[in-house]
C-alpha cells in the first residue's frame, strides 16, 4: 500500500505527490498534458500549479495513462469533479478486483447529481463497490504541499477498507480518521464549498462577522438536512467533513470559492471571474447540484437557494440576505417533545 498513483496534477495532485513522497511513499502522478510532465521533469516544479512548492524527484511523472494505471493498485482521483466520469472511463480497461480507489474529489456530478463513489462505482465495474471510498476534510493544498500538520478522514463502506486508505496516506503531518458514512463524508465535503462562497459573499459586501458565524452554524443544519434525506450520518457533520472542512473554508484567505463570492459580493459578474481564475472553484458548479439534490428530495435549503439564485438568476446579494432574514420565525432545533405551534415544530425549520 505504500505506492499509489495519483491522476490529476492540478493543486490537490500536486499538493498530495509532494507530501506523500517526502513521507517515503512510492508516487506516480499522472498529468493529461506531456508538456506538463516534461515541465515537472526539468525543473522539478509544476508550471501551472503550486510554482513555488519543489517536486521531489522521487515522484514519477507521466502522460501516459496505462503506465500510471499499472504503477499502483491504490489509484486516487484529483480531478475537478465534474471531469471525474470520463477519466473514470478511461481508466476501466486497467482496473481489476486488486484496484482499491480513493475519490479525492469534493463534488457532485451535474448531470446525474451522483457522488463522486457513486461515479466511480458506475465506471469501473471490474473494482468491487467496497473498494471504493473517499478521503476528504479541511485540506488547503498550498498547506499540505508545506507540509503544514493536516487531519482528514477516510471513508469507505467498511471498516477495513476504510482502514486501509488510513494506512496508505496517513503520514507524520497528515493525520487521519476512519468512517463508514460515504455519503454523509461527500455530501460535507461538496456542501462546504456551496457555503464558502456564500461566506465570500458576505465578504464582499461587508457584513461582518456575525453574519458568517451565523452562515457557518446554519449552513451545518443545511447540510445535515441533505445528508439525513439521503442516508447520512447526522453525526458525521459535526466533524472533519463537516463543520471542519466548512470552517477552513469559510474563513481562509486559499479558498479558492471564498474568494470568487467575495468577488462577486463586490459586484464583478460571474463570468468574468470563471474567465481569470487559473483554478477551478468547485462550488460554482457545486451549487447547481446541491441545489438540484435539494429540490428532488424536498429539503429546506435557504442558503443554498440564495447562492444559487445570485449565480444563476442575477439576484443582488443584498437582496437575498433581506429574503434570509425575513423568513418566518423558526425553532433552531426541532424537538419532538416540544410544545408549540405547528410552524415551530415542524422538521423542516431546523
Amino acid at each position: 500500500m505504500s505506492a499509489i498513483t495519483l491522476f490529476g496534477a492540478g493543486s490537490w495532485g500536486t499538493a498530495l505527490s509532494v507530501h506523500l513522497a517526502s513521507a517515503g511513499r512510492d508516487i506516480t502522478l499522472w498529468a493529461r498534458r506531456q508538456e506538463t510532465v516534461d515541465a515537472i521533469r526539468s525543473t522539478s516544479r509544476n508550471p501551472q500549479y503550486l510554482s513555488s512548492i519543489p517536486i521531489p524527484t522521487s515522484v514519477h511523472v507521466t502522460a501516459d495513462l496505462q503506465e500510471a494505471a499499472a504503477a499502483s493498485q491504490v489509484w486516487g482521483m484529483t480531478m475537478p469533479s465534474q471531469k471525474l466520469r470520463p477519466r473514470a472511463q478511461s481508466l476501466e480497461p486497467y482496473a481489476d478486483e486488486t484496484t482499491r480507489v480513493v475519490s479525492l474529489s469534493k463534488g457532485i456530478e451535474n448531470e446525474t447529481l451522483r457522488r463522486m463513489t457513486q461515479v466511480l462505482d458506475e465506471t469501473l465495474r471490474a473494482v468491487p463497490t467496497e473498494q471504493i471510498g473517499v478521503l476528504s476534510g479541511p485540506s488547503h493544498a498550498e498547506e499540505v504541499a508545506e507540509g503544514c500538520p493536516t487531519t482528514l478522514v477516510a471513508a469507505a463502506p467498511t471498516e477495513p477498507e476504510a482502514r486501509r486508505i488510513q494506512k496508505a496516506f496517513m503520514t507524520e503531518r497528515m493525520r487521519i480518521y476512519l468512517s463508514t458514512d460515504v455519503t454523509g463524508v461527500e455530501i460535507g465535503g461538496s456542501t462546504k464549498n456551496v457555503l464558502a462562497i456564500a461566506a465570500g459573499i458576505g465578504d464582499g459586501v461587508g457584513y461582518g462577522d456575525n453574519a458568517k458565524a451565523a452562515l457557518v452554524t446554519r449552513g451545518i443544519a443545511e447540510m445535515r438536512r441533505l445528508g439525513q434525506a439521503i442516508g447520512a450520518d447526522p453525526k458525521t457533520f459535526s466533524g472533519l467533513s463537516g463543520i471542519g472542512d466548512l470552517v477552513v473554508t469559510c474563513m481562509s484567505q486559499h479558498s479558492r470559492n471564498r474568494r470568487l463570492g467575495e468577488r462577486i459580493g463586490r459586484g464583478e459578474p460571474l463570468e468574468d471571474i470563471l474567465h481569470e481564475m487559473d483554478m477551478v472553484a468547485e462550488g460554482v458548479r457545486t451549487t447547481q447540484s446541491i441545489y438540484g439534490l435539494a429540490q428532488h428530495h424536498g429539503i429546506e435549503m435557504p442558503i443554498t437557494e440564495a447562492v444559487y439564485s445570485v449565480l444563476f438568476q442575477g439576484r443582488e446579494p443584498a437582496e437575498m440576505v433581506k429574503r434570509l432574514m425575513t423568513r418566518s420565525a423558526k425553532r433552531e432545533h426541532w424537538l419532538p417533545e416540544a410544545s408549540g405551534s405547528p410552524e415551530l415544530m415542524s422538521p423542516s425549520t431546523d
